[in-house]
C-alpha cells in the first residue's frame, strides 16, 4: 500500500501560505487524501493527509516541505499513518452525525468541559468546534449579547435519550442552552418557521388579558395554567375560559393588542427569516385578532388561530369553526408545508405549552421556548434561558451572517 502520510503544520497565518506548502506537493504529484484548516487569533492550524506513491520515495517530500515551513516561519511535523488505522477513518464516514449548539452569556472552560464529557461518556468524537458568534472585543465596546459554538459529532450514540437529559440538567445548572441535531441536507435547508403565539411570540396569555377586563382573571388563569401543563384538554378548557368573556366589549381588544410585549429577539429572528428567504407562520391556540396584529408587525406570511365570535360589538364566549388545538396545530403546519411544496423535516416549529408538543414533534426541528418542564422533557429541543433570536444559531448562522 502507498505510504500514507498526515502533515500538521502551525504557526502565524499569512496570506498565500497553503498555497505555497500545497505547491511543493504540487511540483511531486502527490494525491491529498484530506486537509483541513482552522484559524484562531490569527494563529493557523493546518493539517494535509497525503499520499506516497509506491514507486516515489516520501524523504526528497518531507525535506522539501520542512524546508519551506522554515522559509513560512511556521512548525512542521509529520506523522505516518498505518493502514488498518487509515481504512478505520476510512469506514467511519458513513457514520450518523450530529450538531449540538451551545448557547450562553459567556463561554467558560468548565461548559466546554461538562458538554464534551457528555459528547465522549456517550461513544461519540467531536470533529469539530466552529464559534458562530461575533469576537469579544476588550477595549470597552459591547460584547456581543450570546456567546455560541458549534460541535460537529460523528457516531451513534450510545443512548441518545440520557445524552439529551443530561444536556437538560447541564443547561438548567450552568444557564446556557444547548441543542442536538441530526446532522442531515434537512438540517440544513430548512425552509418554514412556525410559532405559537401566547408566551411565545408575545410575553402573555391574551386569553388572560381579556379575562382581567372581563373581571374573571383569577379563575382564566388557573384554567389556563393547568391546560398549559397537559393537565385538562385544550378544547375544554377553551370553552371554559371563553365563556367567562360573554358580554366584553370587542373594543377591548384593540387597547390589548396595542399592549402586548413583544417577546426578545422575535423582531430580530423574523426579519433574519425574511431575509433569507424563510417562511413564517403562527399557528395558536389564541385569536386571529392578535395573529393578524402580530402579522402586520412582524410581516408573517401565514396566521391560523381561533376566531372569537362577536354579535352587536360584544364577545359571544364562543369561536366560529374548529378550535384550533395541538392536533390541529400540527395539521395546519403539515397544510402549509404541502402549500410550499417542502418537507416537514425542512420546518422548524416553536411553542411553549402541551398543545404545542404534536407541532413540535412532526417538525424537522421542534423547540420547546421558556416552557413547562413536562413540554421541555418532551420536546427534542428547547432554550430557556435567551431570546427568540438564538434558533439563529440552531440553523447555523454566524452572527455575521445576521443584522
Amino acid at each position: 500500500m502507498p505510504e500514507i502520510i498526515l502533515i500538521q503544520i502551525s504557526g502565524e497565518d499569512k496570506p498565500g501560505l497553503t498555497s505555497a506548502l500545497t505547491g511543493v506537493l504540487a511540483g511531486y504529484g502527490i494525491d491529498i487524501l484530506d486537509i483541513g484548516q482552522s484559524v484562531i487569533h490569527s494563529q493557523l492550524v493546518l493539517g494535509i493527509l497525503i499520499r506516497i506513491p509506491l514507486e516515489a520515495e516520501s524523504a526528497p517530500v518531507l525535506k522539501d516541505i520542512m524546508f519551506k515551513g522554515y522559509e513560512l516561519g511556521v512548525n512542521v511535523k509529520f506523522k505516518p499513518i498505518e493502514s488498518d488505522k487509515y481504512m478505520d477513518w476510512v469506514d467511519a464516514q458513513g457514520k450518523p452525525r450530529h450538531i449540538a449548539t451551545l448557547v450562553g452569556h459567556k463561554l467558560t472552560g468548565a461548559h466546554i468541559s461538562r458538554i464534551s464529557e457528555i459528547i465522549a461518556d456517550n461513544g461519540l468524537n467531536i470533529d469539530m468546534i466552529h464559534r458562530l458568534s461575533g469576537r469579544i472585543p476588550m477595549n470597552g465596546e459591547p460584547a456581543p449579547r450570546h456567546a455560541c459554538v458549534e460541535f460537529s459529532i460523528r457516531g451513534v450514540p450510545q443512548d441518545l435519550d440520557r445524552m439529551r437529559s443530561n444536556f437538560l440538567e447541564m443547561a438548567a445548572e450552568d444557564q446556557v442552552d444547548i441543542a442536538l441535531q441530526e446532522d442531515n441536507v434537512f438540517r440544513r435547508n430548512r425552509r418554514l418557521v412556525a410559532f405559537d403565539m401566547d408566551s411565545t411570540l408575545i410575553q402573555a396569555e391574551v386569553i388572560d388579558e381579556l379575562a382581567k377586563a372581563a373581571g374573571s382573571g383569577e379563575i382564566v388563569s388557573r384554567i389556563t395554567e393547568s391546560a398549559m401543563r397537559g393537565e385538562i384538554d385544550f378544547k375544554e378548557s377553551l370553552r371554559q375560559r371563553l365563556a367567562t368573556l360573554k358580554g366584553l366589549d370587542e373594543s377591548v381588544m384593540e387597547d390589548i393588542a396595542r399592549k402586548l410585549p413583544i417577546t426578545e429577539g422575535a423582531e430580530r429572528l423574523i426579519s433574519n427569516l425574511k431575509k433569507f428567504g424563510y417562511k413564517t407562520a403562527i399557528i395558536s391556540g389564541g385569536f386571529t385578532y392578535f395573529g393578524e396584529k402580530l402579522q402586520e408587525k412582524l410581516g408573517v406570511d401565514y396566521v391560523y388561530a381561533n376566531r372569537l365570535e362577536i354579535k352587536d360589538g360584544k364577545l359571544t364566549g364562543g369561536v366560529i369553526g374548529d378550535i384550533v388545538d395541538g392536533a390541529k396545530k400540527a395539521e395546519l403546519l403539515r397544510k402549509i408545508a404541502e402549500k410550499e411544496k417542502i418537507s416537514l423535516q425542512q420546518s422548524i416549529a416553536v411553542g411553549d405549552g402541551a398543545n404545542d408538543l404534536p407541532m413540535l414533534s412532526i417538525a424537522g426541528l421542534g423547540i420547546a421556548f421558556h416552557a413547562k418542564p413536562k413540554v421541555k422533557q418532551d420536546a427534542r429541543q428547547s432554550i430557556s434561558h435567551f431570546g427568540l433570536d438564538s434558533i439563529l444559531y440552531l440553523i447555523g448562522l454566524r452572527d455575521r451572517d445576521t443584522d
